[in-house]
């Protein structure tokens, strides 16, 4: 029986649709790369805002003319299945904690769900990055979250087990490891673990190989922040941070329930630049949350005008169905949020582009991750800067490159 997959969203869906991939695999079934070749189809889905779901209902009405069996995965199967079946009746639906019933959908039987760890279950991985899943859920619901609802609450897995997972991965010739989950500094939280342990663990596995951590909670990454610092203490972890700080006014964060003060954050940030001078500072920013006043928007200017990040994700405010925010008052008019989304996006790529040119001539070893266009390659610096060579190269090389210029988005580099 040969099936489609199409994978939407964040790194811990890709996790999952590898996870599909081995399972199917492993049971004889061919994974096809067109719609008409296959005999049931499968969506992963995302829904972490409007436009997404949006997009996600226009996909399903597409696959929906194929007339074949879909099976539809991914959060929207987990908190929006009347939504899901008012297009397709006949959906099966995989919500995104149960990935590894896959077989039992496809084979079309009745099954009680029961939750599992996700490592050392068979997996199946296209290129050499590897996302791999360390913990399941999250046990805090910021006030305008819907994937918290989605995948519940937190269950971490067994370091050994994510070891194996790694290992396993590697063997497949895996050279970089993408480890995520909702929020990887709660990691361990629920079983007496910490993120930090668990990296120095990683790093002692004996092969070439790349580490990139995933988002973290400033809240959660508090708790443990300076075990977590010393675990990014290896070669094979990218200097790299990625810490949402959703708005610079504490009391918009207030109202998220996100628990961490700007003061927090600010504290997380410079610990990590002082360990790491040269490490990649990525955060995201909510634009128009409820009630969000024009001081409290210039808070957060001033706030990105400080730390000046690497790489800064802006997303107008979208109301989720049950959470919190859904219902709060002081909703913010639409022009007024696309004018000062604009405006964040041209500051945030002016500081990316500065922040960027600061590379030039420095030098690097590059992990060449994949193509890029017209016969260039991307690869990824220790820090986790994108970076184009024009040389021809090998997927899975490390080359000792020099950085020749610089975008807002990527460096190019030449080989030494």
């Amino acid at each position: 029986m040969k099936v489609y997959l199409e994978v939407y969203g964040c790194t811990a869906n890709k996790s999952d649709a590898s996870l599909v991939k081995g399972i199917l695999k492993d049971n004889n079934f061919k994974i096809v790369d067109e719609i008409n070749n296959a005999d049931i189809l499968v969506l992963l889905t995302c829904t972490v805002i409007g436009t997404t779901e949006q997009r996600m209902l226009s996909r399903l009405k597409v696959l929906k003319n194929s007339e074949k069996t879909i099976i539809v995965g991914g959060c929207m199967a987990s908190v929006q299945s009347d939504l899901i079946k008012s297009i397709l009746p006949n959906a099966r639906l995989l919500p995104p904690q149960f990935s590894y019933h896959i077989l039992d959908l496809l084979k079309n039987e009745k099954t009680d769900f029961k939750l599992l760890n996700k490592t050392t279950l068979s997996k199946y991985y296209d290129g050499i990055s590897a996302p791999i899943s360390i913990a399941e859920g999250c046990n805090f619901s910021c006030s305008y979250c819907i994937t918290s609802l989605a995948r519940g609450k937190l269950k971490s897995y067994p370091s050994n087990e994510i070891i194996e997972d790694i290992n396993s991965a590697i063997r497949q010739g895996c050279k970089e490891i993408q480890l995520t989950s909702q929020d990887t500094s709660s990691y361990g939280l629920d079983s007496g673990n910490n993120l930090g342990e668990l990296l120095r663990e990683v790093c002692k596995i004996n092969n070439q190989f790349r580490v990139r951590v995933g988002m973290m909670n400033p809240y959660t990454c508090l708790i443990n922040i300076d075990s977590i610092i010393k675990g990014y203490d290896s070669s094979k972890i990218y200097k790299f941070l990625h810490l949402p700080v959703q708005s610079g006014d504490n009391i918009i964060l207030e109202k998220m329930n996100r628990k961490y003060s700007v003061d927090d954050f600010l504290k997380i940030v410079k610990k990590f630049r002082l360990a790491y001078p040269d490490i990649t500072i990525s955060t995201d920013i909510i634009v128009g949350f409820p009630t969000e006043t024009v001081n409290q928007f210039e808070n957060t200017i001033k706030l990105l005008k400080n730390i000046k990040p690497d790489i800064t994700n802006i997303t107008r405010y979208s109301a989720r169905p049950n959470t919190k925010a859904k219902s709060m008052k002081g909703r913010i008019d639409t022009n007024i949020v696309k004018t000062r989304s604009k405006y964040l996006s041209e500051l945030c790529s002016k500081i990316s582009k500065q922040n960027n040119l600061k590379h030039i001539g420095k030098k690097y070893n590059v992990l060449i991750t994949e193509r890029g266009k017209e016969d260039s390659f991307v690869g990824r610096s220790e820090n986790y800067k994108p970076i184009v060579l024009k040389e021809k190269v090998e997927i899975g090389d490390i080359k000792s490159v020099i950085i020749k210029n610089a975008s807002s988005t990527f460096l190019v580099g030449s080989i030494i």
